[in-house]
Protein backbone atom coordinates (compact mmCIF):
# COMPACT_ATOMS: atom_id res chain seq x y z
CA UNK A 1 0.00 0.00 0.00
CA UNK A 2 1.64 3.37 -0.99
CA UNK A 3 2.15 5.42 2.50
CA UNK A 4 2.84 9.19 2.33
CA UNK A 5 4.46 10.82 5.55
CA UNK A 6 4.43 14.06 6.72
CA UNK A 7 7.08 16.08 5.46
CA UNK A 8 9.45 17.99 8.14
CA UNK A 9 7.90 21.24 7.42
CA UNK A 10 4.26 19.86 8.75
CA UNK A 11 5.82 18.62 11.32
CA UNK A 12 7.52 21.49 12.33
CA UNK A 13 4.47 23.58 11.92
CA UNK A 14 1.98 21.30 13.35
CA UNK A 15 -0.36 23.01 15.81
CA UNK A 16 -0.66 22.05 19.13
CA UNK A 17 -3.17 20.02 20.69
CA UNK A 18 -5.92 21.80 22.27
CA UNK A 19 -7.57 21.49 25.79
CA UNK A 20 -11.79 21.29 25.54
CA UNK A 21 -13.77 21.97 28.28
CA UNK A 22 -13.89 18.93 29.27
CA UNK A 23 -10.50 18.53 29.97
CA UNK A 24 -9.74 16.32 27.22
CA UNK A 25 -7.36 17.26 24.72
CA UNK A 26 -8.96 17.12 21.01
CA UNK A 27 -6.21 16.32 18.17
CA UNK A 28 -5.75 18.58 15.24
CA UNK A 29 -6.07 17.48 11.88
CA UNK A 30 -2.19 16.62 11.61
CA UNK A 31 -1.82 14.55 14.35
CA UNK A 32 -4.93 12.73 13.64
CA UNK A 33 -3.21 12.07 10.25
CA UNK A 34 0.58 11.27 11.68
CA UNK A 35 -1.25 8.82 14.27
CA UNK A 36 -3.30 6.93 11.30
CA UNK A 37 -0.18 6.68 9.70
CA UNK A 38 1.37 5.46 12.56
CA UNK A 39 -1.46 2.62 12.82
CA UNK A 40 -0.82 1.62 9.53
CA UNK A 41 2.89 1.22 9.40
CA UNK A 42 2.47 -0.91 12.62
CA UNK A 43 -0.01 -3.38 10.67
CA UNK A 44 -3.06 -2.05 12.86
CA UNK A 45 -5.79 -1.36 9.78
CA UNK A 46 -8.45 -1.22 11.94
CA UNK A 47 -7.33 1.27 14.56
CA UNK A 48 -5.92 3.38 11.44
CA UNK A 49 -9.25 3.63 10.03
CA UNK A 50 -10.74 4.53 13.34
CA UNK A 51 -8.01 7.41 13.19
CA UNK A 52 -8.61 8.02 9.67
CA UNK A 53 -12.35 8.42 9.86
CA UNK A 54 -11.84 10.82 12.68
CA UNK A 55 -9.23 13.12 10.78
CA UNK A 56 -12.15 13.33 7.80
CA UNK A 57 -14.46 14.22 10.25
CA UNK A 58 -12.34 17.31 11.43
CA UNK A 59 -11.39 18.64 7.71
CA UNK A 60 -14.81 18.24 5.78
CA UNK A 61 -15.15 22.10 6.30
CA UNK A 62 -11.60 22.68 4.96
CA UNK A 63 -9.94 23.45 1.96
CA UNK A 64 -9.59 21.32 -0.94
CA UNK A 65 -5.26 20.24 -0.09
CA UNK A 66 -6.71 19.32 3.38
CA UNK A 67 -9.52 16.93 2.54
CA UNK A 68 -7.32 15.02 -0.34
CA UNK A 69 -5.12 13.34 2.43
CA UNK A 70 -7.83 12.34 4.27
CA UNK A 71 -9.69 10.99 1.60
CA UNK A 72 -6.29 9.14 0.24
CA UNK A 73 -5.47 7.46 3.43
CA UNK A 74 -9.52 6.05 4.03
CA UNK A 75 -8.89 4.67 0.37
CA UNK A 76 -5.46 2.69 1.39
CA UNK A 77 -6.23 1.61 4.34
CA UNK A 78 -9.59 0.15 3.22
CA UNK A 79 -7.88 -1.76 0.24
CA UNK A 80 -5.37 -3.67 3.17
CA UNK A 81 -8.66 -4.36 4.59
CA UNK A 82 -10.25 -5.75 1.56
CA UNK A 83 -13.09 -3.37 1.59
CA UNK A 84 -12.48 -2.54 -2.28
CA UNK A 85 -15.94 -0.74 -2.86
CA UNK A 86 -15.00 1.55 -0.12
CA UNK A 87 -11.62 1.92 -1.12
CA UNK A 88 -13.06 2.85 -4.31
CA UNK A 89 -15.09 5.55 -3.44
CA UNK A 90 -12.97 7.57 -1.25
CA UNK A 91 -10.41 7.25 -4.32
CA UNK A 92 -13.59 8.25 -6.70
CA UNK A 93 -13.94 11.13 -4.20
CA UNK A 94 -10.48 12.24 -4.05
CA UNK A 95 -10.55 12.53 -7.69
CA UNK A 96 -13.76 14.57 -7.80
CA UNK A 97 -11.91 17.00 -5.71
CA UNK A 98 -8.83 17.30 -7.52
CA UNK A 99 -9.62 16.22 -11.24
CA UNK A 100 -6.12 16.41 -12.65
CA UNK A 101 -3.58 15.78 -9.49
CA UNK A 102 -2.53 19.80 -9.28
CA UNK A 103 -4.27 20.73 -5.92
CA UNK A 104 -1.13 22.31 -4.13
CA UNK A 105 0.10 21.04 -0.76
CA UNK A 106 2.48 18.75 0.38
CA UNK A 107 -0.10 15.77 0.87
CA UNK A 108 -2.42 17.54 -1.87
CA UNK A 109 -2.85 16.81 -5.28
CA UNK A 110 -1.00 13.96 -6.80
CA UNK A 111 -1.10 10.82 -8.92
CA UNK A 112 -2.23 8.31 -6.54
CA UNK A 113 -5.64 8.56 -6.44
CA UNK A 114 -5.58 7.84 -10.32
CA UNK A 115 -3.55 5.16 -9.91
CA UNK A 116 -5.47 3.10 -7.30
CA UNK A 117 -8.61 3.81 -9.40
CA UNK A 118 -6.98 2.21 -12.51
CA UNK A 119 -6.65 -0.73 -10.53
CA UNK A 120 -10.15 -1.02 -8.73
CA UNK A 121 -12.32 0.33 -11.23
CA UNK A 122 -14.92 -2.52 -12.26
CA UNK A 123 -14.86 -1.63 -16.24
CA UNK A 124 -10.95 -2.35 -16.61
CA UNK A 125 -10.22 -1.65 -20.20
CA UNK A 126 -10.11 1.76 -21.40
CA UNK A 127 -11.49 2.72 -18.24
CA UNK A 128 -8.18 1.17 -16.51
CA UNK A 129 -6.20 3.25 -19.04
CA UNK A 130 -7.86 6.49 -18.60
CA UNK A 131 -6.67 6.33 -14.97
CA UNK A 132 -3.68 5.41 -15.42
CA UNK A 133 -2.98 8.17 -18.04
CA UNK A 134 -4.00 10.67 -15.40
CA UNK A 135 -1.31 9.59 -13.20
CA UNK A 136 0.75 9.58 -15.76
CA UNK A 137 -0.09 12.90 -16.98
CA UNK A 138 0.07 14.06 -12.89
CA UNK A 139 3.81 12.20 -12.19
CA UNK A 140 5.17 14.07 -15.25
CA UNK A 141 4.08 17.35 -13.61
CA UNK A 142 5.39 16.60 -10.26
CA UNK A 143 8.91 15.42 -11.75
CA UNK A 144 8.82 18.50 -14.31
CA UNK A 145 8.93 20.65 -11.15
CA UNK A 146 10.94 18.94 -8.67
CA UNK A 147 13.69 19.12 -11.76
CA UNK A 148 13.14 23.31 -12.23
CA UNK A 149 13.48 23.96 -8.53
CA UNK A 150 10.25 24.39 -8.06
CA UNK A 151 10.02 22.72 -5.34
CA UNK A 152 10.76 24.65 -2.00
CA UNK A 153 10.92 23.47 1.74
CA UNK A 154 13.19 20.37 0.89
CA UNK A 155 17.10 19.68 0.97
CA UNK A 156 18.50 18.57 -2.31
CA UNK A 157 19.24 15.00 -0.50
CA UNK A 158 15.28 15.07 -0.31
CA UNK A 159 14.67 16.65 -3.48
CA UNK A 160 17.01 13.41 -5.18
CA UNK A 161 15.19 10.77 -3.21
CA UNK A 162 11.77 12.13 -4.54
CA UNK A 163 12.44 12.42 -7.95
CA UNK A 164 13.77 8.81 -7.66
CA UNK A 165 10.55 7.52 -6.45
CA UNK A 166 8.37 10.05 -8.51
CA UNK A 167 10.56 8.20 -11.46
CA UNK A 168 9.71 4.92 -10.33
CA UNK A 169 6.12 5.29 -10.31
CA UNK A 170 6.10 6.78 -13.68
CA UNK A 171 7.75 4.11 -14.95
CA UNK A 172 5.44 1.75 -12.93
CA UNK A 173 2.59 3.58 -14.30
CA UNK A 174 3.32 3.37 -17.87
CA UNK A 175 3.76 -0.49 -17.44
CA UNK A 176 0.41 -0.52 -15.82
CA UNK A 177 -0.91 0.50 -19.19
CA UNK A 178 1.20 -2.30 -20.83
CA UNK A 179 -0.46 -5.07 -18.91
CA UNK A 180 -4.31 -3.42 -19.68
CA UNK A 181 -2.89 -3.66 -23.65
CA UNK A 182 -1.39 -7.37 -23.20
CA UNK A 183 -4.78 -8.66 -21.24
CA UNK A 184 -7.87 -6.50 -21.32
CA UNK A 185 -6.75 -4.94 -24.63
CA UNK A 186 -5.17 -7.39 -26.71
CA UNK A 187 -7.91 -8.06 -29.48
CA UNK A 188 -7.29 -4.05 -30.11
CA UNK A 189 -5.05 -3.57 -33.60
CA UNK A 190 -2.79 -1.11 -31.92
CA UNK A 191 -1.83 -3.43 -28.87
CA UNK A 192 1.32 -4.89 -29.98
CA UNK A 193 2.36 -0.85 -30.86
CA UNK A 194 1.13 0.44 -27.85
CA UNK A 195 2.69 -2.07 -25.73
CA UNK A 196 6.11 -1.74 -28.06
CA UNK A 197 5.83 2.09 -27.57
CA UNK A 198 5.41 2.45 -23.58
CA UNK A 199 7.34 -0.37 -22.90
CA UNK A 200 10.48 1.50 -24.43
CA UNK A 201 9.18 4.83 -22.48
CA UNK A 202 9.46 2.89 -19.37
CA UNK A 203 12.69 1.82 -19.87
CA UNK A 204 13.89 5.17 -20.51
CA UNK A 205 12.34 7.49 -17.58
CA UNK A 206 14.62 6.12 -14.63
CA UNK A 207 18.10 6.80 -13.98
CA UNK A 208 18.36 3.17 -13.13
CA UNK A 209 15.76 0.81 -14.63
CA UNK A 210 13.62 -1.20 -11.59
CA UNK A 211 13.19 -4.81 -12.12
CA UNK A 212 9.75 -4.58 -12.57
CA UNK A 213 10.02 -2.42 -15.45
CA UNK A 214 12.54 -4.51 -16.94
CA UNK A 215 9.59 -7.68 -15.99
CA UNK A 216 7.36 -5.91 -18.33
CA UNK A 217 10.19 -5.85 -21.04
CA UNK A 218 10.34 -9.62 -20.85
CA UNK A 219 6.79 -9.91 -20.69
CA UNK A 220 6.54 -7.98 -23.83
CA UNK A 221 9.46 -10.10 -25.16
CA UNK A 222 7.48 -13.32 -25.03
CA UNK A 223 4.32 -12.43 -26.22
CA UNK A 224 6.67 -11.44 -29.54
CA UNK A 225 7.57 -14.39 -29.39
CA UNK A 226 11.25 -13.00 -28.74
CA UNK A 227 12.76 -15.75 -26.22
CA UNK A 228 16.23 -14.89 -25.79
CA UNK A 229 15.33 -11.09 -25.62
CA UNK A 230 12.82 -11.91 -22.72
CA UNK A 231 15.36 -14.03 -20.74
CA UNK A 232 18.36 -11.44 -20.94
CA UNK A 233 15.64 -8.71 -19.56
CA UNK A 234 14.56 -11.41 -16.88
CA UNK A 235 18.28 -12.04 -16.10
CA UNK A 236 19.05 -8.48 -15.92
CA UNK A 237 15.51 -8.17 -13.52
CA UNK A 238 17.37 -10.42 -10.77
CA UNK A 239 20.92 -9.18 -11.07
CA UNK A 240 19.60 -6.00 -9.83
CA UNK A 241 18.61 -8.10 -6.42
CA UNK A 242 19.53 -11.22 -6.01
CA UNK A 243 22.39 -10.95 -3.96
CA UNK A 244 20.88 -8.27 -1.20
CA UNK A 245 19.13 -9.06 1.75
CA UNK A 246 15.06 -9.68 1.96
CA UNK A 247 14.73 -6.66 3.62
CA UNK A 248 16.88 -4.79 1.24
CA UNK A 249 14.04 -1.78 -0.34
CA UNK A 250 15.84 -2.62 -3.71
CA UNK A 251 14.38 -6.18 -3.40
CA UNK A 252 10.88 -5.90 -4.95
CA UNK A 253 7.67 -7.02 -3.07
CA UNK A 254 6.68 -10.54 -2.74
CA UNK A 255 3.84 -10.53 -5.53
CA UNK A 256 6.32 -9.09 -8.34
CA UNK A 257 8.50 -11.95 -7.70
CA UNK A 258 5.54 -14.56 -7.67
CA UNK A 259 4.63 -12.93 -11.28
CA UNK A 260 8.83 -13.37 -11.95
CA UNK A 261 8.69 -16.38 -11.36
CA UNK A 262 6.11 -16.96 -13.68
CA UNK A 263 7.73 -15.37 -16.26
CA UNK A 264 11.19 -17.37 -15.63
CA UNK A 265 9.41 -20.34 -15.76
CA UNK A 266 7.41 -19.31 -19.23
CA UNK A 267 10.84 -18.37 -20.64
CA UNK A 268 12.27 -21.56 -19.85
CA UNK A 269 14.48 -20.60 -17.01
CA UNK A 270 13.53 -23.47 -14.24
CA UNK A 271 16.46 -22.92 -12.19
CA UNK A 272 16.50 -19.28 -11.60
CA UNK A 273 12.82 -19.66 -11.38
CA UNK A 274 13.52 -21.86 -8.47
CA UNK A 275 15.78 -19.87 -6.94
CA UNK A 276 13.49 -17.32 -6.78
CA UNK A 277 11.00 -19.72 -5.03
CA UNK A 278 13.37 -21.19 -2.55
CA UNK A 279 13.74 -17.65 -1.70
CA UNK A 280 9.94 -17.06 -1.37
CA UNK A 281 9.02 -19.76 0.43
CA UNK A 282 11.88 -18.60 2.69
CA UNK A 283 10.21 -15.50 3.29
CA UNK A 284 6.54 -16.70 4.08
CA UNK A 285 6.39 -20.95 3.95
CA UNK A 286 2.03 -19.98 4.18
CA UNK A 287 2.12 -18.72 0.60
CA UNK A 288 0.11 -21.06 -1.27
CA UNK A 289 0.79 -19.83 -5.20
CA UNK A 290 4.99 -20.23 -4.06
CA UNK A 291 4.40 -23.90 -3.22
CA UNK A 292 2.33 -24.59 -6.08
CA UNK A 293 5.05 -23.20 -8.94
CA UNK A 294 7.84 -24.49 -7.19
CA UNK A 295 6.02 -27.97 -7.53
CA UNK A 296 5.02 -27.02 -10.85
CA UNK A 297 8.28 -25.72 -12.04
CA UNK A 298 10.46 -28.82 -10.99
CA UNK A 299 7.67 -30.80 -12.78
CA UNK A 300 8.65 -29.34 -16.01
CA UNK A 301 12.64 -29.81 -15.78
CA UNK A 302 11.70 -33.20 -14.89
CA UNK A 303 9.42 -33.72 -17.94
CA UNK A 304 12.25 -32.18 -20.24
CA UNK A 305 14.86 -34.58 -18.29
CA UNK A 306 11.75 -37.59 -19.56
CA UNK A 307 11.91 -36.28 -22.81
CA UNK A 308 15.76 -36.32 -23.57
CA UNK A 309 15.69 -39.85 -22.30
CA UNK A 310 13.36 -40.84 -24.31
CA UNK A 311 15.45 -39.19 -27.26
CA UNK A 312 18.18 -41.64 -26.67
CA UNK A 313 20.25 -38.59 -25.19
CA UNK A 314 21.29 -39.62 -20.96
CA UNK A 315 23.50 -37.08 -20.56
CA UNK A 316 23.31 -35.29 -17.66
CA UNK A 317 20.78 -37.67 -16.31
CA UNK A 318 22.23 -38.30 -12.77
CA UNK A 319 23.69 -35.79 -10.62
CA UNK A 320 27.76 -36.00 -9.04
CA UNK A 321 26.31 -38.07 -6.17
CA UNK A 322 24.30 -40.82 -8.46
CA UNK A 323 21.32 -39.59 -7.75
CA UNK A 324 18.36 -40.09 -10.63
CA UNK A 325 17.92 -36.47 -11.83
CA UNK A 326 14.35 -37.12 -12.72
CA UNK A 327 13.32 -39.30 -9.27
CA UNK A 328 14.41 -36.57 -7.06
CA UNK A 329 12.50 -33.71 -9.71
CA UNK A 330 9.53 -35.69 -9.70
CA UNK A 331 9.50 -36.33 -6.24
CA UNK A 332 10.27 -32.51 -4.59
CA UNK A 333 7.61 -31.70 -7.29
CA UNK A 334 5.07 -34.00 -5.64
CA UNK A 335 6.34 -32.43 -1.87
CA UNK A 336 6.01 -28.95 -2.74
CA UNK A 337 2.30 -29.10 -4.78
CA UNK A 338 1.19 -31.17 -1.91
CA UNK A 339 2.11 -28.60 1.16
CA UNK A 340 0.81 -25.69 -1.45
CA UNK A 341 -2.47 -28.11 -1.33
CA UNK A 342 -2.43 -28.62 2.39
CA UNK A 343 -2.15 -24.62 3.27
CA UNK A 344 -5.18 -23.68 0.02
CA UNK A 345 -7.19 -25.88 2.34
CA UNK A 346 -6.09 -24.87 5.80
CA UNK A 347 -6.19 -21.13 4.40
CA UNK A 348 -9.54 -20.97 3.00
CA UNK A 349 -7.41 -20.18 -0.71
CA UNK A 350 -10.01 -18.69 -3.14
CA UNK A 351 -7.85 -19.70 -6.61
CA UNK A 352 -9.66 -23.17 -7.34
CA UNK A 353 -7.75 -23.38 -11.08
CA UNK A 354 -4.58 -23.17 -8.98
CA UNK A 355 -6.39 -26.17 -7.20
CA UNK A 356 -7.26 -28.13 -9.82
CA UNK A 357 -3.72 -27.96 -11.23
CA UNK A 358 -1.86 -28.71 -8.56
CA UNK A 359 -4.11 -31.83 -7.62
CA UNK A 360 -3.92 -32.74 -11.57
CA UNK A 361 -0.07 -32.52 -11.74
CA UNK A 362 -0.17 -34.56 -8.04
CA UNK A 363 -2.78 -37.51 -9.67
CA UNK A 364 -0.23 -37.97 -12.57
CA UNK A 365 3.09 -38.14 -9.75
CA UNK A 366 0.96 -40.54 -8.21
CA UNK A 367 0.77 -43.10 -11.25
CA UNK A 368 4.50 -42.55 -11.75
CA UNK A 369 6.07 -42.78 -8.56
CA UNK A 370 3.46 -44.44 -6.74
CA UNK A 371 1.82 -43.43 -3.12
CA UNK A 372 3.30 -40.80 -0.90
CA UNK A 373 5.51 -42.40 1.98
CA UNK A 374 4.95 -41.28 5.18
CA UNK A 375 7.27 -38.11 5.20
CA UNK A 376 7.02 -37.35 2.28
CA UNK A 377 3.47 -35.61 2.25
CA UNK A 378 4.35 -31.74 1.86
CA UNK A 379 6.12 -31.03 5.39
CA UNK A 380 9.73 -29.82 5.70
CA UNK A 381 11.47 -33.65 5.24
CA UNK A 382 12.83 -34.98 2.37
CA UNK A 383 15.20 -33.74 -0.15
CA UNK A 384 15.48 -30.29 -1.32
CA UNK A 385 15.39 -28.53 -4.60
CA UNK A 386 19.51 -28.29 -5.49
CA UNK A 387 19.22 -27.11 -8.58
CA UNK A 388 20.06 -28.23 -11.72
CA UNK A 389 23.80 -29.39 -12.94
CA UNK A 390 25.46 -28.99 -15.69
CA UNK A 391 25.82 -31.72 -17.85
CA UNK A 392 29.88 -32.48 -16.93
CA UNK A 393 29.04 -32.91 -13.24
CA UNK A 394 26.87 -35.60 -13.45
CA UNK A 395 28.23 -39.70 -13.48
CA UNK A 396 26.30 -42.29 -15.87
CA UNK A 397 24.65 -45.29 -15.04
CA UNK A 398 22.20 -44.71 -12.67
CA UNK A 399 19.00 -45.67 -13.05
CA UNK A 400 16.10 -43.47 -13.13
CA UNK A 401 12.39 -43.48 -12.83
CA UNK A 402 10.44 -43.24 -16.04
CA UNK A 403 7.83 -40.46 -16.14
CA UNK A 404 4.62 -42.62 -17.79
CA UNK A 405 4.04 -41.14 -21.39
CA UNK A 406 1.08 -39.05 -20.88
Amino acid sequence: MAKTKPSKTDKQTKKQSKPTTNGHTTETPEELYASALTLVETSQPQEALAQAKKLWLAVQDQPTAAMLPSLNLLGEISVELGEIDEARTYFENAATLDPEGTVEGPLGGGAEKFLWLAQLNEEGGQRSVHWFEKGVNALQREIAALESGQAVGLSEEELLILRVEKKRELAKALCGIVEVYMTDLSWEDDAEARCESLVTQAMTVEDETSPEILQTLASVRLSQERKEDAQAALKRSMAVWEDLEPEDPEVPDFACRISLARLLMEAELESDAMDVLERLVQEDDQSVEAWYLGGWCQHLVAGKIHAERTNGNTNGDVDANGTSKGSSLLRGSRRWLSRSLKLHDSLDYEDERLKQHAEELVQELEATLGPQADGDDGDDSGEEWNGIEDDSDAQDGADDVEMKDS
